[in-house]
């Protein structure tokens, strides 16, 4: 009888410590893998992290929350229509319309992606395969992960690669002809006219930790303020920029815009650098305090830039130059309505043009200014950026010809993993980033695909609207030539009449 109990006990010993080792074993490997994929901040990747843990299981296990299956219903019952710019997701989803997307098409986009993303019965999962910059990959499951609060159990279970790099990746040239295989779809941050890169909305709209952005929600009603408080009349007559002058040709240029023993351009530009204000607590990049000239400027880096938005919030009239790529709401802005375009090929003319014809017709492009602050404070707040990545991830689900299931690498994460495995500036644009419940509402409602000719017409109005403030330009360059010319072979007072009589001309041909 003594030898049974002593056997029965050495036995519940054994299972107690096999259940031990094995919870520990997981718990190991969860830290590992976790750590592996940046998706725990890496200033938290240390001996000092894994004591935390330790001591914090409930936080470290922690993705118990309740989430709701995809549901029947996925479309919104409001009836509020979405954005415009909406309609371009049917034109990003195009090149897998007829075919559909297999788990072979998805799986070719691994080469390019930094992380594959699915979603299955609302749960969230990750599998990270190569180390994006700064913390870029991390914010954007932060972003997701707030959609399926905010709309629990609306999205279907889904399966697709994001890459997060500046550039879109995946070229249309290398995909042409009869015989070529179908793109593997690859989602991105931005766009352009050689590539199929899938729009998504980037990082910094839940704030840009390193280099302190605060979240786009709170920061726009800052700036807002800002604006309020220095009307347009009353700030700089000159064209503002500032930035990194390194990242593409373009900026580089710019620099040779600033005001010189060449003349006045009517155009300010600052260079910055970067580590030099991490240095410095970055003291002087405050977007609330960089609206203080009548016009912004808006240039390209390595590919889109994420600053377009803060530009043109501005209440300033933005000087968009020659952009060679999109974001998912920049293909609904129109030139001489949200923006000015400015010629990358004559930058500082082009530039000085704009400034001047600006200050003699202050009311219509005060309008432009306002239109294109309106068109970020009113169609980009948190609500839209939500829904917009809603109904990309909705049509992009339905396209899938397989059921998505969780990879053998991939993590589960969720908010409160994401929360209280950070600290300082990171766990503070969280919390004030975070969706604390359900929307009330279901996301606005998609507008059916673009129709050819109706898409057609507005390529076309963009087009022709660009072209008629470059003839406005062209025709003042060429009036000034015309006038220095004329100036040398004849009389002043003749000169001068010519040169207004054009001027007047130009001003009858301003109407938007």
């Amino acid at each position: 009888m003594i030898d049974r109990r002593r056997r029965k006990g050495i036995q519940s010993i054994v299972i107690v410590f096999l259940t031990i080792l094995v919870f520990s074993a997981i718990a190991t490997r969860w830290i590992n893998v976790s750590s592996n994929a940046g998706l725990i901040p890496r200033e938290f990747e240390s001996s000092e992290t894994y004591k935390t843990f330790i001591a914090k299981p409930t936080c470290l296990m922690s993705c118990f929350e309740k989430l709701a299956a995809a549901q029947n219903n996925a479309t919104s019952a409001t009836e509020e229509a979405c954005p415009e710019y909406f309609r371009w997701i049917h034109e990003d989803l195009s090149p897998w319309k007829e075919t559909g997307i297999s788990r072979e098409m998805v799986e070719r986009g691994k080469d390019v992606a930094h992380i594959r993303v699915v979603i299955v019965s609302g749960r969230l999962y990750v599998e990270k395969y190569k180390r994006a910059f700064q913390t870029r990959d991390v914010v954007t499951i932060w972003g997701i992960l707030q959609l399926l609060k905010l709309y629990p159990g609306k999205l279907p279970d889904l399966d697709l690669m994001f890459e997060c790099d500046d550039k879109p990746v995946v070229k249309k040239q290398d995909y042409a002809g009869n015989e070529a295989l179908v793109p593997p779809p690859v989602f991105h941050y931005c766009g352009d006219d050689e590539t199929f890169d899938i729009v998504f909305p980037d990082w910094s709209f839940w704030g840009w930790t390193e280099i302190k952005i605060k979240p786009w929600e709170i920061l726009k009603s800052e700036i807002k303020e800002s604006n309020e408080k220095l009307k347009w009349m009353d700030r700089e007559p000159y064209a503002f920029w500032k930035g990194n002058t390194k990242l593409s040709k373009v900026r580089h240029d710019l620099v040779g815009c600033n005001s010189s023993t060449n003349g006045e351009w009517n155009i300010r530009i600052f260079d910055l650098d970067w580590q030099r204000e991490r240095k410095g607590g970055f003291k002087t990049t405050d977007l609330t305090t960089q609206c203080t000239h009548r016009y912004k400027i808006y240039s390209e880096g390595h590919a889109w830039s994420v600053s377009q938005k803060y530009i043109l919030a501005c209440d300033s009239m933005t000087l968009i130059i020659s952009p060679h790529y999109y974001d998912f709401y920049s293909r609904g802005l129109l030139p001489a309505i949200h923006y000015w375009p400015i010629s990358e090929n004559d930058l500082c003319n082009s530039i000085n043009f704009a400034v001047k014809f600006g200050n003699k017709h202050t009311d219509q492009v005060r309008e432009i200014g306002k239109a294109g602050s309106k068109f970020v404070q009113e169609q980009l707040k948190m609500k839209y950026v939500y829904d917009y990545m809603f109904h990309v991830l909705y049509q992009y689900a339905k396209l899938l010809k397989y059921q998505p299931t969780v990879p053998k690498g991939a993590v589960e994460v969720c908010s409160d993993t994401f929360i209280c495995n950070t600290k300082g500036l990171r766990k503070k644009f969280r919390l004030s980033s975070k969706v604390d419940s359900p929307s009330d509402s279901g996301p606005c409602n998609l507008q059916h695909p673009y129709d050819h000719r109706t898409l057609e017409a507005f390529v076309r109005r963009k087009s022709n609207l660009t072209k008629k403030i470059e003839q406005w330009e062209e025709s003042d360059i060429s009036t000034r030539k015309k006038f220095n010319q004329h100036f040398s072979s004849a009389s002043s007072s003749n000169a001068a009449t010519f040169n207004n009589a054009e001027l007047m001309h130009q001003k009858s041909a301003f109407v938007l």
